[in-house]
């Protein structure tokens, strides 16, 4: 099966299997076909696919992942020891794992074609990541209540499916409501170092961080760039051999600007 022919595929069982739309009218381009798969997957709720469409789905998230160009961390250079800095999609980075920032639900972004990172992250790994986020979500609401949802800077590990990295840290940055206050400050820290603990516990060497608490929950850009490299600095010397390399992972000029800045 050509990669054609597997996006052909995937759009009608995936409006089949949604419902209510597969009666959609299916564009006759790849772009707009693309489109429509990805905004059906982002859509849809965790639950079972068959066997045939998940295998098909696989084959063609792993071919678009060469596509687009996997970069492993060996290829991306050090600016400190330890650590490096690199701009671009981090859903192309074959690290030991990458940082999703997820909201407190933890079933990735359902907006259909967000470019947030959560919805890339979900897309490009396939509906099994969804599947596992509610699995494991729905185990701690048997702990902790109905009502659980995930606390700010508890991260939760989970398989990167088609991704090229081999797992995904998802973590809850602090939101900035009004004004930045130490307590935000400490949040982001505890984003940073939490997730560093849980890469070492499970025996990761690698990690790329995204810029969490930027963008939408509004976190100045430069403080959350101080407290991300300070931080990991801080535990990369306390646990000294712990990890290969934390990479910095930005996708705005401006972000870059800053990482290299403090980095020099």
């Amino acid at each position: 099966m050509t990669q054609e022919q597997r996006l052909d595929f995937l759009v009608e069982a995936f409006k089949e299997d949604s419902g209510q739309y597969r009666d959609l009218k299916t564009p006759a381009d790849t772009e707009g076909k693309q489109e429509v798969l990805r905004s059906l997957m982002n859509i849809r709720m965790p639950r079972g696919l068959s066997g045939d469409v998940l295998e098909v789905q696989d084959a063609y998230l792993s071919a678009r992942a060469e596509e687009k160009g996997v970069v492993r961390v060996e290829d991306i250079p050090e600016v400190q020891p330890g650590l490096s800095v690199w701009q671009g999609d981090i859903t192309r980075l074959a690290a030991d794992a990458i940082v999703n920032a997820a909201n407190s639900q933890m079933l990735g972004c359902f907006i259909p074609m967000h470019t947030c990172i959560d919805n890339c992250i979900h897309t490009f790994a396939g509906v099994q990541l969804r599947a596992e986020c509610a699995r494991q979500m729905n185990q701690l609401r048997i702990r902790y209540g109905q009502d659980y949802e995930q606390p700010t800077a508890e991260p939760l590990l989970t398989e990167a499916y088609n991704l090229p990295a081999k797992k995904v840290v998802h973590v809850v940055g602090p939101i900035v409501r009004s004004r930045l206050t130490p307590e935000l400050e400490q949040d982001l820290s505890d984003c940073y170092r939490n997730t560093l603990d849980l890469c070492r516990e499970n025996g990761l060497r690698s990690v790329a961080f995204c810029c969490i608490s930027t963008g939408v929950f509004r976190f100045p850009n430069d403080r959350a760039a101080q407290i991300a490299v300070n931080t990991v600095k801080e535990w990369m010397a306390a646990h000294e051999g712990a990890l290969d390399r934390v990479i910095f992972n930005v996708f705005k000029d401006e972000d870059l600007r800053l990482y290299e800045t403090l980095l020099r």
